[in-house]
């Protein structure tokens, strides 16, 4: 019983019950005014009927495809731009200038024009997630092999070692460590293009949602969607950090007891 009081799971959930009952309170007792910041009670209500009465879900669906498929998009990309620039000393001469202009800008400001090239609809969504993944994956790829020890690829070099077994002994291992130290962040990234692209011109989806709760001043429901993508961001980092465990399991295997 003393463990479990003392595990860090149970001293952050019970901080955030003691915040959502003190403003419960502080919202009964009037100090709070329930037009702009309304009690938990309420939120949980209209989280609830947006599941019951069953709309929600369209918006869930067109969100999270377009998070997805940037993400995955963003991945493959980054991956394939940051090698191709950290093995190619010209592409790297073209690439490297690029994406230090569009990691120095806010990203999220090419969301209007996004629009204008590729509507309202997927197409727009998809290209600022990949566009704010890809920049991140890039440098992390890019840093990872050029983290590289030289003295280790000499050695490779000196044993016969060409091209194809550096990639695959050297770079990638890496190259992954980099990458998964970066993957929570890429899921956000994801998560927050797709958003911001509702939220400039859409037809659905959790940011249409959230344009349309600002301009009627439904605060409720405004908290409602945006703790509904914290959970779901906070369910696909549990996935990724589980990936990572996997695929980096040499950094969590505990020294034996001495």
């Amino acid at each position: 019983m003393k463990t479990w009081i003392n595990s860090t799971i149970f001293r952050r959930s019970a901080a955030l019950l003691l915040l959502l009952l003190l403003w419960e309170a502080l919202s009964r007792l009037a100090w709070l005014d329930p037009f702009y910041a309304p009690p938990p009670s309420r939120v949980a209500q209209v989280m609830f009927s947006l599941f019951a009465e069953g709309g929600i879900w369209p918006h869930l669906e067109a969100t999270f495809t377009a998070a997805i498929i940037g993400l995955l998009a963003g991945l493959v990309a980054g991956v394939v731009l940051g090698f191709s620039a950290a093995l190619t000393p010209i592409l790297a001469e073209l690439l490297e200038p690029v994406m230090i202009v569009l990691n120095a800008i806010p990203r999220v400001i090419l969301a209007p024009l996004f629009v204008i090239w590729l509507g309202i609809e997927l197409a727009s969504k998809v290209a600022l997630a990949l566009i704010l993944v890809a920049v991140l994956v890039f440098f992390a790829v890019h840093s990872g092999i050029k983290d590289v020890d030289h003295r280790l690829v000499e050695r490779v070099r000196t044993l016969g070692g060409g091209r194809r077994v550096l990639i695959r002994e050297v770079y990638v291992p890496s190259v992954t460590a980099w990458l998964m130290g970066n993957l929570k962040v890429a899921v956000g990234f994801a998560f927050t293009g797709t958003v911001v692209g509702e939220f400039v011109a859409s037809s659905r989806g959790l940011g249409y949602l959230l344009q349309f709760a600002q301009s009627t001043y439904n605060a409720a429901l405004t908290i409602a969607l945006i703790v509904l993508i914290m959970v779901f961001v906070l369910l696909l980092f549990s996935v990724s950090e589980l990936l990572e465990r996997r695929l980096l399991r040499w950094r969590y295997i505990q020294e034996p007891a001495r």
